[in-house]
């Protein structure tokens, strides 16, 4: 049987919008650092899904072309002996002097095409135009993407346009290297549909295969869209394309969570941003797995209609979902066991596709303006990209390792809270219907039951879907060193995260020995009990480890000089877990703020603005409060990803105490005026604190300020109590 290969690609997005292009590779960062082409080798992947796009080699006329970042990276590429799968027009419409509705695009693209098979004639594998439908359904359907066009029919003279640009430049390409592979890209998904909506559903089924139905001469009388496609004029390029056809050597199945469909005509269901409309009658379109019971089969019920359909060699060429790391990794895990299963039956499958090796930028905006950025198998929110969780995971698939533990658990398409609509039976075999059973596995062994952090901690993995164990004293004694091992022994976990420790600042320069004991010596205790038996630790410390005399915002490579006792122990616990413990991390954070738990300064805030009183504040120092549920969620990231050493998380923005209840008091609707400017030294603290320990970081991205998000959660708690409260209470 053939071995599946491993391939990857770099989200290369260029598209246009109006008179704007956006260019991934400048989003990226990627288009000024070729050193990221050694980072993707390392990782042993057999080829890249690579640019050399149209609009970035000759952007303003066709006879000029820059080869310069190409000739580079193409032999960069070469030398590393990465497979160059080259990309000509990815969801673009051509340069500013064509568009994917002008008779100049085909032959445009097929004269870059053979400059670039001129200049690289060593490249055998070929995607002239990436995901052909999608991008004339994005452009010129639905509008999103120039030209701007919302009707069928130019959505159909866009996917000709893009048919005959890929049969000329492949026939340009063949000039020159006779043994050039097509690798046909495109989004596949299903449709389904309530009954008044089952013709729509049926046409959606049909168009989804048109790209690859015209290149394989599929399109002629008898086929289910011809008459629609001839009575719109295009009888007489259907009879040329189908009379030379361009058949793909390897069918890309590009498939996402959101690729299923579901239509229902009952729209007063469902949220006004899910509602459609066409010829007929208004529906909504939503993602198929979030009402569907059993959920679409992901991945291997695409492989297996493609196989029947064309009996093609077929790869998965984009595997990505934009999620937190454990259920990137798991939709790795399960994209590569449908790829198995279905080659065990007899299909043809050649590769699957890690996509966006350096994440993506803009998508949740659908590429029209600057959005969210979703990391990938590398994270680029440092100054240099960091490997993430997903980049081991990619790595294992290849070898008899075992993946990370968190990515053998369901991911959350394979759960009942997938269904954020009403549920919706689907008709399918037995064995659909039955609920996965997965193996158990090892959890994250988390200490600190009864503090804020644990809690919280406890809490995120439970949304996320990861295995835990959350003890308290009597459960694993830090103190004790045989409490330790019997926890370990007993819980067997694959990481912990330490969340206990001494927190009142204050009472530790009166009582130094138990702080110390407790933040230090303790700590460093369970590090080395876990690096014993090589498990990796997680210990939190503080802004406090500084002296704050530097004068901006401190990252991991500054020198801490702590000046009170709480500060001094948690650079001891800093130093002795590094030091003994087993590819130790460490996360410095501050100021932590969190709606659920009454024991913090914005909550303090409130609490003393809703009774109607000022409240002082420190005007003369500065932190980086950090906002718990966005602290946990990237503690947990960092863990996932095994990243050891310090690491600072913090918001973009430091705040003096005084800034910071101002906010909250404008985010609560209440008079930031009810705040008031104090010294530091009238607040009556007895540890020197620093003037300005405001954190940053080097390796990560901030955290969200999470201020309006604490507000929001607060106004409703309080809401839910008020309306618990009896009659005149």
């Amino acid at each position: 049987m053939r071995e599946i290969e491993r391939w990857c690609g770099i989200e290369c997005t260029v598209n246009r919008v109006g008179d704007r292009f956006h260019d991934q590779l400048h989003r990226s960062g990627h288009h000024d650092r070729i050193e990221d082409l050694d980072r993707i080798a390392a990782l042993g992947f057999g080829a890249i899904r690579y640019p050399v796009l149209w609009e970035r080699v000759s952007p303003d006329t066709p006879d000029a072309a820059d080869w310069s970042w190409c000739d580079e990276r193409l032999d960069h590429l070469d030398r590393l002996g990465l497979r160059v799968i080259a990309g000509l027009v990815h969801h673009g419409s051509g340069p500013h002097y064509t568009n994917l509705l002008d008779d100049s695009f085909a032959p445009g693209l097929a004269r870059h095409a053979a400059a670039v098979a001129q200049r690289y004639p060593w490249i055998s594998d070929w995607t002239p135009v990436n995901e052909p439908v999608t991008t004339a359904r994005f452009a010129a359907l639905y509008g999103h993407w120039y030209p701007h066009a919302r009707d069928e029919r130019s959505f159909w003279r866009a996917l000709l346009n893009q048919i005959d640009a890929t049969r000329l430049a492949m026939r340009a390409i063949r000039a020159v290297n006779p043994v050039a592979r097509l690798i046909q890209t495109d989004d596949l998904g299903r449709t389904w549909a309530t009954t008044p909506l089952a013709d729509q559903a049926a046409f959606d089924n049909q168009r989804r295969w048109m790209g690859w139905d015209l290149l394989c001469g599929r399109v002629v009388a008898g086929h289910p869209l011809w008459h629609r496609l001839c009575a719109m004029g295009f009888g007489e390029r259907l009879r040329v394309i189908a009379d030379d056809p361009c058949p793909p050597d390897i069918i890309g199945i590009n498939h996402y969570p959101t690729s299923d469909r579901f239509l229902d005509h009952r729209v007063q269901l469902y949220p006004p941003d899910a509602h459609g409309v066409n010829a007929r009658q208004s529906f909504a379109d939503i993602p198929a797995v979030r009402t569907l019971d059993p959920g679409p089969d992901p991945f291997g019920a695409a492989l297996r209609e493609a196989w029947d359909r064309y009996t093609l060699p077929l790869a998965l060429t984009e595997v990505h979902i934009g999620c937190t790391r454990e259920e990137q990794m798991r939709w790795a895990r399960v994209a590569w066991e449908a790829a198995c299963e279905a080659q065990a039956d007899g299909v043809d499958v050649r590769a699957i596709t890690a996509w966006s090796v350096l994440g993506s930028h803009d998508w949740d905006q659908l590429v029209t303006a600057e959005g969210a950025y979703e990391p990938g198998l590398f994270d680029l929110a440092g100054v240099t990209p960091r490997a993430t969780g997903l980049a081991q995971q990619w790595q294992a698939l290849a070898t008899a390792e075992p993946a990370q533990d968190v990515a053998t658990q369901p991911g959350w398409w394979q759960h009942a809270g997938r269904l954020t609509f009403d549920r919706m039976p689907r008709a399918a075999a037995a064995a659909a219907h039955r609920r996965p059973v997965f193996a158990a596995s090892r959890p994250l062994l988390i200490c600190g039951a009864t503090g804020t952090l644990g809690q919280a901690l406890a809490s995120a993995c439970t949304a996320r879907g990861i295995t835990y164990r959350l003890t308290d004293r009597a459960a694993c004694d830090l103190l004790d060193p045989s409490s330790i091992d019997a926890a370990l022994d007993s819980i067997s976990p694959w990481a912990v995260i330490n969340a206990t420790g001494w927190v009142r600042v204050d009472d530790a320069e009166d009582e130094e020995e138990a702080c110390l004991a407790i933040n230090a010596a303790a700590a460093v205790r369970l590090a080395e009990r876990c690096a014993a038996r090589e498990i990796p630790v997680t210990a939190i410390s503080s802004d406090l480890v500084f002296d704050g005399v530097l004068g901006r915002a401190y990252h991991e490579d500054d020198t801490p000089n702590p000046l009170n006792v709480y500060g001094r122990s948690k650079l001891a616990m800093e130093q002795g877990s590094l030091a003994r413990g087993y590819r130790s991390l460490v996360i410095r954070a501050a100021a932590f703020f969190s709606p659920h738990d009454p024991h913090n300064f914005a909550h303090a805030v409130a609490q003393a603005l809703a009774r109607g009183d000022c409240f002082d504040a420190a005007d003369d120092q500065k932190v980086s409060p950090a906002y718990v549920p966005a602290l946990v969620n990237a503690v947990l990231d960092l863990v996932i990803d095994g990243a050891p050493g310090i690491h600072h998380l913090a918001p973009a923005d430091s705040l003096s105490w005084y800034d910071f209840a101002r906010k909250v008091a404008v985010a609560l609707g209440r008079s930031p005026d009810m705040i008031r400017p104090v010294p530091g030294s009238h607040l009556g603290w007895r540890a020197p604190r620093p003037a300005n320990s405001a954190l940053t970081s080097r390796h990560l991205a901030p955290l969200p300020e999470g201020i309006t998000d604490f507000a929001a959660h607060y106004l409703a708690s309080s809401a839910k109590v008020d309306r618990k409260l009896p009659a005149g209470a």
